[in-house]
């Protein structure tokens, strides 16, 4: 693995703790120049400290790295390109972006705001695109470039409470999807990683109820720096035919997460009437219905 990540240049986004923090140090540990970014809010997005990048920076030069921190906010477009911009100026070149940046205001939907739903989707979603975009020509003129955008099975599965996250989440899929259709001829890969890590956000959980403190417990067994791995690699050139693609990273586990392809699929030469659907279509169908279930029906047992 040493030396696979050497030399490039690499901005991670919400990198001043948990997930990003880890892949920050990780992409150093391996020879990469990093731009440490993050705002230094809260969870769920407020206020502002400089700190949390700074000292990630610290750390990676105290272990004779390269790095710089930067605290522009993924969620407007000037700014967002700023970060792309620090790369830039203090290492000349952009070979990579890890969309990590994240905020959480988990509400059940019916009781969900507008500003809840926003500013959710402004920080994930539209952050994503935000650096993405502003990465993009570089990386076309170079001709190479990489992307990695964390998603979440809260996205890919479902979760309770998370309308706004979720809905952001997979839609986050689509677009690493797009990006890797519209720019494969270029040079450029897009994948994400469902991270599965306890982490800030993570603290967030209920932990009411014996049942939810044993849950809480072991996810804070899977910790950020086992997602760490898969995104350095999925940043080297070791890497290069892997494209279009969602893992999950879950503990000592990695999957392969399936995209949305057709089932199964009903004909009749005639057309159909909406009686025929109630009557024929659907009970063919319904044998191949998606449960309604969670993320945690699905990963059902415990990490590995």
């Amino acid at each position: 693995m040493a030396g696979m990540i050497a030399g490039k240049v690499v901005v991670v986004t919400g990198a001043g703790g948990g997930i990003g923090r880890d892949i920050a140090l990780a992409l150093a540990a391996e020879g990469a120049r990093v731009v440490v970014n993050d705002i230094g809010t809260s969870t769920t997005g407020e206020g502002q400290d400089t700190g949390p990048a700074q000292s990630v920076v610290n750390e990676i030069r105290a272990a004779g790295g390269e790095a710089v921190a930067n605290n522009d906010s993924v969620a407007d477009a000037a700014p967002a390109a700023r970060i792309v911009q620090c790369a830039l100026d203090h290492f000349g070149r952009v070979d990579g972006v890890v969309n990590n940046a994240g905020i959480l205001r988990d509400r059940f939907f019916h009781k969900m705001s507008l500003d809840e739903w926003d500013a959710v989707i402004k920080v994930h979603l539209y952050g994503s695109y935000y650096v993405s975009r502003a990465a993009a020509n570089h990386f076309k003129e170079q001709g190479s470039g990489v992307f990695v955008h964390m998603t979440s099975t809260s996205g890919l599965i479902g979760n309770l409470g998370q309308a706004n996250y979720s809905a952001a989440k997979l839609g986050l899929v689509a677009l690493s999807k797009s990006i890797a259709l519209d720019m494969q001829k270029f040079g450029v890969r897009s994948n994400c990683i469902a991270p599965f890590a306890w982490s800030r956000m993570s603290g967030s959980i209920p932990t009411d109820t014996p049942e939810q403190q044993a849950r809480v417990e072991k996810i804070k067994q899977m910790t950020p720096n086992k997602i760490a791995p898969l995104a350095v690699y999925l940043l080297s050139d070791g890497a290069a035919d892997v494209n279009a693609q969602v893992f999950a990273v879950r503990n000592n586990e990695i999957f392969l997460m399936s995209q949305p392809r057709p089932l199964r699929s009903v004909h009749r030469g005639e057309g159909w009437t909406p009686q025929n659907i109630a009557d024929h279509g659907m009970p063919a169908l319904k044998a191949s219905f998606v449960p309604l279930d969670r993320s945690a029906d699905v990963f059902s047992w415990d990490p590995v």
